[in-house]
């Protein structure tokens, strides 16, 4: 088994579609979230912003089957290598990487983000 180098308690994770090779988006995990995502099979990840650990596609449905873990030779570097379910992005593109340097949209949307991420009533 590997010793995986956590900085700060976290290790960068770029997911990699397993058909196209097409890169979909790159987050962190925790130790948690990387044992979470070998027991089930599902990406887990864990939320800078949030401060919490979460599944891929918990609130949207489109989730990331996990069928490979790769360890960069340094070992503080993940990919997940998935079959992706609808988009990996949030903004409702297939892949995170849709936008060139100057601003130009290279990809069609998947889903209304405004749709799928609606605040639900109490």
């Amino acid at each position: 088994m590997l010793e995986l180098k956590f900085s700060d308690g976290l290790i960068p994770v770029i997911v990699q579609d397993a058909v196209s090779g097409e890169v979909l988006m790159m987050a962190y995990a925790n130790d948690e979230a990387v044992r979470l995502t070998e027991a089930t099979g599902y990406a887990h990840y864990y939320s800078r912003s949030r401060k919490k650990l979460w599944k891929k596609g918990e609130e949207s449905g489109h989730v990331q089957k996990v069928l490979r873990i790769l360890a960069d030779c340094d070992e503080d570097c993940l990919i997940y290598i998935v079959e992706q379910t609808g988009a990996a992005c949030h903004t409702g593109y297939f892949t995170c990487f849709y936008r060139t340097l100057d601003g130009a949209i290279i990809a069609d949307m998947v889903f209304d983000p405004e749709t799928v991420y609606k605040k639900k009533e109490p």
